[in-house]
């Protein structure tokens, strides 16, 4: 199967940046969609943003459109969240993961593979 590692998560300013990494390695990569979900202390996994395989076609979530950049090399078989102008309410575990489906990449059901989450940590 494939396994994901997310890496780039720590404590930033309000304002501030953070490049999420999600690599991935095992059995295959191509052709997955890859995602970004986001867990907040007390509240439900929700969906951040998603890129289909070549990269053509992007989701974001409205509280983070324009902020963050979803991105991915597949040379590397990694994929990258930039996020810019954090704020607090940003704060998460954040999570990878990808699909083989094409189909409701906002959904988490649809994913197959995890990764194990890095913290995102915003202050005021």
């Amino acid at each position: 199967q494939v396994q994901l590692v997310e890496s780039g998560g720590g404590l930033v300013k309000a304002g501030g940046s953070l490049r999420l990494s999600c690599a991935a390695s095992g059995r295959t990569f191509s052709p997955s969609a890859m995602g970004w979900f986001r867990q907040a202390p007390g509240k439900e996994r929700e969906f951040v943003a998603a890129i289909s395989w070549s990269g053509s076609t992007t989701y974001y979530v409205d509280a983070v459109q324009g902020r963050f950049t979803i991105s991915r090399d597949n040379a590397k078989n990694t994929g990258f969240l930039q996020m810019n102008s954090l704020k607090p309410e940003d704060t998460a575990v954040y999570y990878c993961a990808t699909t083989n489906n094409i189909r409701a990449l906002t959904t988490a059901q649809q994913y197959n593979y995890w990764g194990q989450g890095t913290q995102v940590t915003v202050s005021s």
